[in-house]
């Protein structure tokens, strides 16, 4: 039985976080932690949320048979003096990764970012964090016949 196409396709977004992504991150020219999946806290790694919905599919990837999906990757960076240089240099690894493999290996047909939003506590040193949000969109080839 193959598994369902959500599962492959977070899967295949953890991977290249995971793996590509950091592999950018660790060339930069300052230390900037890297990206794990677990019941990591700290300041030493980053634990960025995924979420996956499916959207409304255009006119032509009904003829085509795509299935459209949106994915927020979310990132939270404490509130310290290099959270904001944090915000644009994952946003930078991301978009890289996705442009040298925008197929994510084969499990999807193409990913494209769609929005980034930073965000920046209201206050600062009030105890609120930065945030990066990314969206992608996804599209997949379908199986309905």
């Amino acid at each position: 039985m193959k598994d369902f196409v959500e599962i492959r396709i977070i899967e295949a977004v953890r991977k290249m976080l995971s793996g590509r992504v950091n592999d950018v991150l660790r060339e930069a020219q300052f230390e900037i932690p890297i990206i794990e999946f677990g019941d990591y806290e700290g300041g030493s790694v980053v634990v960025p949320e995924i979420a996956l919905t499916t959207c409304e599919r255009t006119e032509k990837e009904r003829i085509v048979r795509l299935d459209a999906y949106s994915l927020t990757i979310a990132f939270n960076f404490p509130d310290k003096q290099e959270s904001e240089l944090y915000c644009y240099a994952y946003s930078a690894a991301v978009g890289k990764a996705l442009n040298e493999n925008p197929t994510l290996d084969g499990v999807v047909e193409r990913t494209v970012i769609t929005g980034k939003k930073y965000i920046q506590p209201k206050k600062t040193n009030c105890g609120e964090s930065w945030g990066l949000i990314i969206i992608l969109r996804i599209t997949v080839e379908t199986n309905e016949q």
